[in-house]
């Protein structure tokens, strides 16, 4: 199993990278809107925004690495059944995808720090405040939170969508490739 990505295959790092912070976005996504709505007597009030904060603050860092990742690395070459538009709204998607998760962590971090609060990773560590932020500016953190988190779950959608297309309509080997490695036949 190979480590970096190939011009055929993602690479086992990019395969887990990807897993992971999907697995862990929804979750994220599922929890930011199922907390909303809590009250103060809810056995959760508390612990859900601790674990969103907690793991948001990890999926920032696990982004920063699986963009460091993706510069790095090469991206495997389209397949003959992906169209030329296919291949531009693919790469634009991915570029919207880590822009938005920069957004969406830059945000929250601000929501939470707002009063100079630091973050309780798990328990192990906090992370520091480094500003204060009045009233106004901590509800405009929270509007663009929770505007580029739905965009994000949009993007998100389509891009499932997508997939489904290339695995079931094209046939090719698109889902395949960031589920596993695939053995190529060589050409002699």
């Amino acid at each position: 199993m190979k480590i970096t990505n190939t011009e055929n295959n993602y690479g086992i790092v990019t395969i887990l990278l990807h897993w992971l912070l999907a697995i862990l976005i929804v979750g994220l996504f599922v929890l930011g809107v199922y907390m909303v709505d809590l009250d103060y007597y809810d056995s959760w009030h508390n612990v859900a925004p601790w674990l969103h904060k907690s793991v948001g603050i990890g999926v920032f860092f696990l982004s920063l690495i699986r963009i460091a990742w993706a510069l790095g690395n090469q991206r495997p070459m389209p397949l003959p059944t992906h169209k030329q538009w296919e291949i531009i709204a693919a790469r634009i998607t991915h570029i919207l995808f880590y822009v938005l998760l920069i957004i969406i962590s830059i945000s929250g971090y601000f929501i939470t720090t707002t009063k100079g609060a630091s973050i309780d990773m798990f328990g192990l560590f906090n992370i520091p405040a480094v500003t204060r932020l009045n009233e106004n500016q901590a509800v405009i953190s929270g509007e663009i939170h929770e505007i580029a988190a739905y965009v994000m779950a949009f993007l998100f959608l389509l891009h499932v969508c997508a997939t489904f297309k290339h695995h079931y309509v094209d046939k090719d080997v698109t889902f395949i490739r960031i589920l596993k490695q695939i053995k190529q036949k060589e050409n002699k």
